[in-house]
């Protein structure tokens, strides 16, 4: 059981619901697991318990308690997964495009969790029985790596890395439209959208979101960016890439009608870079662009030479 004490100092904070609160406080937490979590009476605020829908004050103290996740009921099975780097604290994979990375209601088989509890015995417990050892996410039709913790004590030292920026987070995409200049930083903040819950925005209340962003190569009609994340919010990149008016090729969600159709938007997480929670070792791995991306940007190439 891990207990964990947040004080309400930020007035940007002041009145919001406890279970859109605390995700900010703990990238590690979804609203629907902090939601079951008051549920069940592991949160309290000032000594009491709350329900989901209380507003948070300034100066609030607010306990989350975390208990011992139960093993998990998801089959282990072998999907071969590509390790990168591995210890007995922590480990580097890489998703590829169209794998799912944790199981979910009715989609219990062929995540990344199934393939991690085939290919690594010890994984952290600290997300529940269905994301064993699972530290952050990247989109189903996002190829690339992720950090995975091995033991409770790694993970809980990963997220400090995310929740305080130091993790190095690159990525690789191709969007519509010819970006005039070499480099940017995108400061928006994101939440759900209004008119579709389903989907993101750049919404005024929303969270703090920053993406930094290079470009590689430019086309015609395209541009190949390379995006570097300082905070990790849903759909962050798409989203972010949307709003200054360069949308992902192949996002069903947050691309243009005429868009083309390769299964997914265009987007690799082809770098993380973070401290190794044992032993202080910055730890950093590449992946190169799977085979089916650099066939596009060879079309494209072609075609807006």
């Amino acid at each position: 059981m891990q207990k964990h004490e947040f004080k309400i100092e930020d007035a940007l904070l002041d009145l919001q619901r406890i279970d859109k609160v605390l995700p900010t406080l703990n990238e590690a937490w979804s609203r629907s697991q902090i939601q079951d979590w008051i549920k069940d009476g592991q949160v309290e605020v000032n000594g009491k318990k709350v329900k989901s829908n209380y507003k948070v004050k300034l100066n609030d103290q607010i306990v989350v308690t975390e208990v011992e996740a139960i093993e998990a009921d998801i089959k282990p099975e072998n999907l071969n997964l590509e390790i990168y780097y591995e210890d007995e604290d922590v480990a580097v994979v890489y998703k590829p495009k169209g794998m799912v990375v944790h199981p979910s209601a009715g989609h219990y088989s062929g995540t990344l969790v199934n393939g991690l509890m085939y290919q690594i015995k010890d994984l952290s417990g600290i997300n529940g029985e269905i994301r064993p050892g699972i530290v952050h996410r990247i989109d189903k039709d996002t190829s690339g790596l992720l950090m995975v913790a091995k033991n409770d004590v790694a993970h809980r030292d990963l997220v400090e890395q995310l929740m305080a920026k130091t993790v190095t987070r690159k990525y690789t995409a191709l969007v519509h439209g010819h970006i005039p200049h070499e480099f940017g930083t995108i400061d928006a903040p994101i939440g759900r959208n209004q008119n579709d819950r389903q989907s993101m925005d750049v919404v005024d209340n929303g969270k703090e979101a920053i993406t930094h962003f290079n470009v590689i190569e430019n086309f015609k009609n395209h541009t190949l960016v390379e995006c570097q994340l300082e905070t990790g919010r849903t759909h962050q990149i798409r989203v972010h890439m949307k709003y200054i008016g360069f949308p992902l090729v192949g996002d069903p969600k947050y691309g243009p009608k005429k868009t083309l159709n390769i299964g997914g938007q265009a987007l690799h997480a082809g770098l993380i870079g973070f401290t190794h929670p044992r032993t202080g070792e910055y730890i950093e791995r590449t992946a190169p662009l799977p085979e089916d991306f650099e066939t596009l940007i060879e079309q494209i190439r072609k075609e807006e030479a």
